[in-house]
């Protein structure tokens, strides 16, 4: 993939809105950018602000709020490649650094910068913001999620350094990056995760999908490697989750009840519901995580699901819905 391609996916706000004009974009005829006669050029490193510029690529410096941990090695030289050849078609992302007088903090394009030390660039163009720190994980967020850039666990992460140190709620967070509410939701959820099935996931040995069906698993860790290990589908994944849990649940329940003659079994027995309606009850609380009554009333009845939170109805109407 070309560098340069620009991606307006129109999530959330995008970079263009975070940073008030359309200044991060790729240079015009896919040139290097930084040219004397780019319109808007500032004059110099001395002041900052909308346009492109060149800086010297040993006066940046990597962003303290960079979401992205992981770099891949081959895709890095394959850049490097093409870097060596093209130029870098899309400047980065800085703003003044905080600490270090005379030098710049990466905000977006890390890969590009790393890249372009790799192929031996003294100079690299830049878009120069003045970003607070909000601001600044915030664009970095939004950048990497409309690349597709972050694993999963890398996007949690984000979200959750913006709703812990900027006090951003969840409906918050969505509009800023063009996802749905639950996904935010269930994106921290997967930090939940064991150690185990967080490196699968990071590894990108399991998806997004396949974490989800590993939260209410009885051994996680476990169940993650059998999913890696023969490639199951997150349908597998998912009956493989739900069919533990039911087991579980059973032998739970059949502990709790004991003899026909204890005070519970006669409990059950006066609340009006057959052995079918409690078994029912039970598969349905194991698959959903949620407590459930079934209430039988002449030739219908209803359906009764409790949940605790919001993330947790949320969850709910994903699955009822057949959304990721």
């Amino acid at each position: 993939m070309i560098q340069g391609e620009t991606r307006r996916r129109g999530l959330g706000r995008g970079l263009e809105a975070l940073l008030g004009g359309d200044d991060y974009a790729a240079a015009p005829d896919g040139k290097p950018d930084g040219r004397p006669d780019a319109p808007g050029m500032p004059a110099g490193p001395d002041r900052p602000g909308p346009g492109i510029q060149r800086l010297p690529i040993g006066d940046l410096r990597t962003g303290k709020f960079q979401p992205r941990r992981r770099f891949d090695e081959d895709e890095l030289a394959a850049l490097a490649a093409s870097i060596g050849e093209k130029g870098v078609l899309q400047p980065v992302l800085v703003r003044r650094h905080p600490e270090e007088a005379g030098c710049w903090e990466l905000v977006a394009g890390e890969r590009r910068w790393l890249a372009a030390q790799r192929a031996g660039l003294r100079e690299i163009p830049a878009v120069v913001h003045d970003l607070s720190d909000k601001e600044t994980l915030e664009a970095a967020i939004v950048e990497n999620v409309q690349r597709q850039d972050l694993t999963p666990l890398e996007e949690a992460g984000g979200y959750r350094r913006l709703i812990a140190e900027f006090g951003y709620t969840q409906e918050a967070l969505a509009k800023i990056v063009g996802k749905s509410r639950s996904h935010v939701a269930n994106s921290l959820r997967l930090l939940n995760l064991s150690d185990g099935a967080k490196a699968l996931l990071d590894s990108g040995a399991l998806s997004a999908g396949h974490a989800r069906a590993l939260l209410a698993a009885a051994d996680p860790d476990a169940l993650a490697e059998r999913i890696a290990a023969d490639g199951l589908s997150v349908r597998q994944a998912e009956a493989l989750a739900r069919n533990a849990r039911v087991g579980t649940a059973r032998a739970r329940n059949n502990d709790r009840r004991g003899p026909p003659d204890r005070p519970a079994g006669r409990a059950a027995a006066s609340a009006g519901k057959d052995a079918d309606t409690l078994a029912l009850e039970r598969e349905l609380e194991a698959r959903l995580g949620l407590k459930v009554a079934i209430d039988h009333k002449g030739p219908g009845g209803q359906v009764g699901i409790r949940y605790a939170s919001l993330e947790q109805l949320d969850d709910l109407l994903a699955r009822l819905l057949g959304k990721p």
